[in-house]
């Protein structure tokens, strides 16, 4: 009579039963775009510069994630970061692929800032020089090419 330890017999399946399973690879899905509001720009004339649709980052998850691992963006797509209050706001490039314009705008969403062309993966800060409650972030270079320049305001309608 052959005595096994169960301990021996356990690992044994394990093994067997590791050897078998083929490995399962795990697929990277891209970020997609969601629509959720759509804003344009307003300059002093009262005429729309630019329009954009726009995801919102409202709660602290969004807006700690805002556009991370996204590999692209179209040229009228955004991402508007919405704060509960006017206050100094400082953003960095971590894990962000793409550069941006980081647009700062005050509580009566008039821009009070500009930062262009920020730089991909970068952790320098990027700060709003004044009090912000909304960021708007859009595609490096588009903030010259649409020639947005503070003073001017947003106004955005959620879908």
């Amino acid at each position: 009579m052959l005595k096994t330890p169960i301990t021996t017999l356990a690992f044994i399946f394990l093994f067997i039963h590791c050897k078998n399973d083929p490995q399962q690879k795990v697929k990277e899905a891209p970020i997609g775009f969601k629509k959720e509001a759509v804003l344009s720009i307003i300059n002093n004339e009262n005429r729309d510069v630019a329009t954009f649709d726009i995801e919102l980052a409202s709660s602290p998850y969004e807006r700690q994630t805002g556009l991370m691992y996204r590999e692209t963006m179209k040229e009228n797509q955004g991402m508007l970061f919405v704060f509960e209050a006017a206050a100094p706001r400082s953003f960095y490039m971590k894990n962000t692929l793409i550069p941006l314009d980081l647009i700062f705008l005050n509580a009566n969403l008039e821009i009070i800032s500009i930062q262009k062309n920020s730089i991909p993966k970068s952790m320098d800060p990027i700060p709003s020089n004044g009090d912000a409650q909304y960021v708007l972030e859009i595609i490096g270079g588009q903030s010259d090419a649409l020639q947005i320049t503070p003073g001017m305001k947003i106004k955005y309608t959620v879908l």
